[in-house]
């Protein structure tokens, strides 16, 4: 069940207020009657009473037309022909944060406490207790219940009980400009009951009547000050609450958002790793298995080709050795070991028995240069050089038809270089395709090993002039 605010008991109050507080003065007055009133006063105040209520009945009924206006869809043009369109808009306006000004009953609490309280979290803006109110209806509304309540307290003091409502409703109904005047004429009625009735009787009552009016009045101005500030701090913290939730919200949107982009780094991370190992994978394929099973076929090609049973004997055995070696470097690949060469030798070494050992399988004059003061190398380093050198031969093997290469070592400060070349027919560069099996893929697996390590490797070549492979990487020490 949802609890009553505090908005929707004021507007209970402005609604059936005047109506309690007018049957309880009238019941007042009519116990007194016979003390304070003669028969021409009695019947006079039954006819203003009468009027009262008349006026309160068709306030009543003017507030519920607005309040249906209020609620529907054409609230605004229904509410501007239902009221007096030449002042609502600009009393609304007016009457904002200083709706607060009001002051205080005797006895009574201060009215301005309406105006200044309202849900926190809600908009700053006013909220509208009195519905088409302020209005030049709700200000001639104002005005005639004041003159009948001041006749009615004039005939009897106890219907002053009545009059102090205009303490309460005053912000509400009348434009800022004129909710003072309201006070201080309320404080006249109120005072004037106070002081024994109107007229005063005596000096003493004028006296008197002087007195608590200003007491009235001063009262009412201080209170009303006091609720206008009080409204200024009220629509201030709504404020603040308002834009701290508008940050939360902020925050929260994006907390969510930076959730989502980690989730979505975290996918690519993984994506990156699962590609960067496939193509590791694809080249060590490449470099061990592909080549190995390459230089197995031709020795087995020269078997068959030979007459001679002791050369084919020797074609048998490379064979041989080339499968348990490339079974081998197969088992390295897939446990992410150095390749075999370095197991027990530097790079300087294992290129020259790697150069070494491919001279002698393919009939190619080869040598092997170290220039510059070698330097331990992180595994990583020298094992991307010694794929690059394999794959460089392999290739001047399979493709060159060359009589001699030549593979350079150079250590040159904090960069390494590895140079390839070979004497051969040479090639167009941009003839070759990409990832084929005719060798483009080793290229591309040349490159990507090197810019793994934030390598490069360059490619001079043309028809007839020989081929020659420069990879250059950064020289990472050992450990």
């Amino acid at each position: 069940m949802r609890a009553t605010t505090v908005e929707e008991r004021w507007q209970q109050f402005f609604r059936w207020g005047p109506h309690g507080l007018l049957a309880i003065a009238t019941v007042l007055a009519a116990a007194a009657a016979d003390l304070i009133m003669d028969r021409t006063e009695m019947a006079t105040a039954a006819v203003l009473v009468v009027a009262v209520l008349a006026l309160q009945l068709g306030w009543d009924a003017r507030q519920r037309r607005a309040r249906a206006a209020e609620s529907g869809p054409a609230a605004s043009t229904t509410d501007a022909g239902d009221t007096d369109t030449s002042a609502s808009d600009a009393d609304v306006a007016e009457a904002g944060p200083a709706a607060s000004d009001a002051g205080l009953t005797t006895g009574c609490a201060p009215a301005s406490a309406a105006a200044g309280t309202r849900p926190a979290g809600l908009a700053v803006e006013s909220v509208r207790l009195v519905p088409g109110a302020p209005s030049a209806a709700s200000f001639r509304y104002f005005t005639v219940r004041t003159v009948l309540a001041f006749a009615l307290t004039w005939l009897n003091p106890f219907f002053a009980v009545y009059a102090c409502i205009g303490y309460f409703d005053v912000v509400q109904l009348l434009p800022r400009r004129l909710v003072r005047a309201g006070l201080l004429v309320t404080a006249v009625t109120m005072a004037g009951s106070q002081s024994g009735g109107l007229p005063p009787a005596s000096l003493m009552n004028w006296i008197a009547f002087g007195g608590l009016f200003a007491l009235n009045a001063c009262l009412a101005v201080v209170f009303a000050h006091l609720g206008s500030k009080e409204a200024e701090q009220a629509a201030e913290r709504a404020a603040t609450i308002t834009e701290l939730a508008r940050t939360n919200a902020r925050l929260e949107q994006a907390l969510a958002e930076n959730a989502a982009l980690q989730a979505q780094l975290l996918l690519q991370a993984r994506e990156a790793g699962v590609a960067d190992e496939r193509r590791r994978l694809a080249a060590e394929i490449h470099d061990t298995l592909a080549q190995g099973l390459a230089g197995i076929i031709a020795q087995l090609q020269a078997v068959t080709a030979t007459p001679d049973p002791e050369l084919a004997r020797v074609h048998l055995q490379r064979a041989a050795d080339l499968a348990r070696h490339s079974l081998g470097e197969a088992r390295r690949s897939v446990q992410n070991l150095s390749p075999v060469a370095l197991e027990h030798d530097p790079l300087p070494e294992a290129l020259k028995k790697t150069v070494a050992d491919w001279s002698e399988r393919t009939g190619i004059t080869a040598r092997f240069t170290v220039t510059g003061t070698a330097e331990p190398l992180h595994d990583e380093v020298a094992a991307t050089l010694l794929r690059i050198a394999q794959e460089a031969l392999a290739n001047a093997e399979r493709h060159s038809g060359a009589s001699r290469a030549g593979v350079t070592l150079s250590y040159m400060g904090d960069e390494i270089t590895l140079d390839v070349r070979d004497d051969g027919r040479g090639f167009e560069p941009g003839a070759v395709p990409s990832r084929t099996g005719g060798g483009g893929f080793g290229l591309d697996g040349m490159r990507a090993r090197a810019e793994r390590l934030t390598g490069t490797v360059a490619l001079e070549t043309g028809p007839g002039e020989g081929t020659a492979i420069s990879a250059r990487v950064p020289l990472v020490h050992h450990g």
